[in-house]
């Protein structure tokens, strides 16, 4: 294949990487908006203080997924335009915002990988707190805490490991709630649906960008190379590429009056040397010689 040929086929594939880029970023700031203002992660935060590892994490899932979003968004129009414009500074720009994203997209993959139950165990112990203050406590707002997030979630209460209710907890789960699923099961279903999400955007995310990473720096390349499109649709190298080749030494250059090419120190010896076998005071005929 013509190295014409590849550039065209790279910016067609920097193209279409470009579009599902754009939509992997609009996903993930769908997915921030999700996890800070969706109604399951908002009720539970509402009853939880601003100390606990669940608003801690939730924060930091919050602006992870923002920046990955903008980062990878700000990549996928920088490397469209770029292409479209054969502009190098703009391709360089995306090659930094595919790269940047790629760095934090190994990080989070590296986090859930080590830290797999970490969001399901803080969820967890927000609803056990919540739940034992309202059992041990005459609270209203506690309560109204604990039905908000058992409404939510479509659960209600939880089983007791020797299989007896007090009046209390049973009294948190009248009449058809009590037919529900236990809220442990209920919370940590969900969370584990919403890990898989999470986990399948980061995988694409990383194919993704190593994939832009490397179209945008082949296009790089080409166009620092001076690699334009003409009037005909081929690639060849621009004028100034082409001015830009290097020079002969001046000792292989061609001579304006011969036919051969001569070393210039040569010459400058063997004139001295036939200039000093010259007599001064000679017959015109041979100095003219």
């Amino acid at each position: 294949m013509q190295s014409w040929s590849r550039v065209r086929v790279a910016k067609c594939q920097l193209l279409v990487a470009s579009s599902f880029v754009l939509l992997l970023g609009l996903s993930m700031a769908a997915t921030a908006a999700v996890n800070y203002l969706g109604t399951h992660f908002a009720v539970v935060g509402r009853a939880s203080s601003d100390r606990t590892p669940y608003e801690a994490t939730r924060r930091w899932a919050f602006c992870t997924s923002i920046s990955l979003a903008g980062l990878l968004t700000l990549g996928a129009v920088l490397g469209a335009v770029a292409t479209v414009r054969e502009a190098g500074g703009l391709m360089a720009g995306g090659f930094l915002c595919f790269a940047l994203a790629f760095c934090i997209l190994v990080q989070v993959a590296f986090w859930r990988f080590h830290n797999p139950a970490q969001v399901e165990d803080a969820v967890l112990d927000t609803y056990d707190l919540v739940y034992d203050q309202a059992v041990r406590g005459s609270s209203i707002t506690l309560r109204q805490q604990l039905v908000a997030i058992q409404d939510t979630f479509l659960c209600c209460g939880k089983n007791s490991p020797f299989g007896l209710l007090g009046g209390t907890e049973v009294s948190l789960c009248p009449g058809e709630e009590a037919t529900r699923q236990d809220c442990l099961v209920g919370v940590r279903s969900f969370l584990r649906t919403y890990g898989n999400i999470a986990s399948t955007l980061t995988g694409i995310g990383l194919a993704s960008t190593v994939y832009a990473v490397l179209l945008s720096s082949f296009l790089w390349f080409a166009f620092r190379s001076g690699c334009s499109l003409d009037r005909r649709g081929k690639y060849t190298l621009s004028r100034r590429a082409r001015d830009c080749r290097p020079q002969e030494p001046s000792f292989f250059r061609r001579s304006p009056g011969g036919s051969a090419l001569q070393h210039p120190m040569e010459a400058d010896v063997l004139d001295g040397r036939l200039r000093a076998s010259r007599p001064s005071g000679g017959p015109q005929f041979l100095q003219d010689s």
